[in-house]
């Protein structure tokens, strides 16, 4: 496993295995537990998914039959935005690591960019100084809203968890996020497969010249953007093959021609939208 290093001179792992959608009633467990297996380092959860129970069964479970230890992991969640304020962000980092079985986080990040962010991250920061929490960041900040939060507070946030597929390059905010000393994190870099992805004929010419999949020729392009993408799969062959990209390299051309896909477009939702906002807003979760 290639690694990354955070503004605070902590190493991340440059790819990630996200456990978003996984609904089915132990699966999330063994997910981990066959993730760990095939060599990820990076687990990423959120407390808003509802499996961070599972997620840290996952991780007890690989350490107690010995392939893991605890150092060699990375585990990430996020506050969700009800949580997301100086009243209940230090109880939820506190239920969050509960939940998972952990001492610490090697990264919490704040879910959305809303309610009294100023707040928890105040709350974040003094988790960060007790050792609770190795790194501390953000999920879906726009330039202006993780500008504001750096520049008014006494640790600037080192990562932001943003969507960075084919079809939402996000070009401009990556740029200033890594000239800011941001890491970039993406998620849903498949874009769950919408537009017929996995059939896209210009990927499947780019994988063919390497002899790699579609999957893996747009993580590599992630790779090679310096972004760390996070994937998902319940297969543990295709966590393999998803891991399995750090052994060739995208021309220029290819990465050129991978720009022409871009859409410029959320693949999923606008964050910007009052009515979503006012949806997360009244969205509680059951843990």
């Amino acid at each position: 496993m290639d690694y990354k290093e955070l503004v605070n001179k902590t190493k991340i792992p440059a790819l990630g295995f996200g456990v978003f959608q996984i609904k089915e009633a132990g699966a999330t467990k063994q997910a981990v537990i066959d993730a760990i297996k095939t060599g990820y380092r990076l687990i990423d959860t959120a407390a808003s998914y509802g499996n961070e129970r599972e997620v840290g069964e996952g991780i007890k479970a690989a350490i107690d039959q010995g392939l893991v230890t605890r150092e060699d992991l990375f585990v990430t969640s996020k506050l969700w935005v009800e949580d997301v304020s100086a009243e209940k962000a230090d109880q939820a980092i506190n239920d969050s690591l509960s939940r998972l079985q952990l001492d610490y986080l090697d990264l919490l990040l704040i879910h959305q960019p809303y309610n009294d962010v100023f707040g928890a991250w105040k709350a974040m920061e003094n988790a960060y100084d007790e050792g609770k929490l190795k790194a501390i960041g953000v999920s879906n900040f726009d330039i202006a809203q993780i500008t504001n939060l750096a520049e008014f507070s006494r640790i600037k946030p080192m990562v932001d968890q943003i969507e960075v597929s084919p079809f939402e390059q996000n070009e401009e905010k990556v740029k200033y996020l890594q000239e800011y000393g941001v890491q970039v994190e993406a998620w849903a870099p498949f874009a769950e497969g919408k537009h017929d992805l996995f059939k896209n004929e210009l990927l499947q010419k780019i994988g063919d010249k390497y002899n790699k999949s579609i999957a893996q020729v747009i993580l590599r392009w992630l790779n090679q953007r310096n972004i760390i993408p996070l994937s998902k799969s319940v297969n543990a062959d295709r966590m393999a093959q998803n891991l399995d990209v750090l052994d060739f390299s995208l021309s220029d051309d290819d990465m050129q021609e991978i720009t022409k896909l871009n859409r410029n477009e959320s693949q999923f939702f606008d964050h910007h939208d009052p009515e979503m906002i006012k949806w997360m807003a009244s969205r509680s979760i059951e843990y």
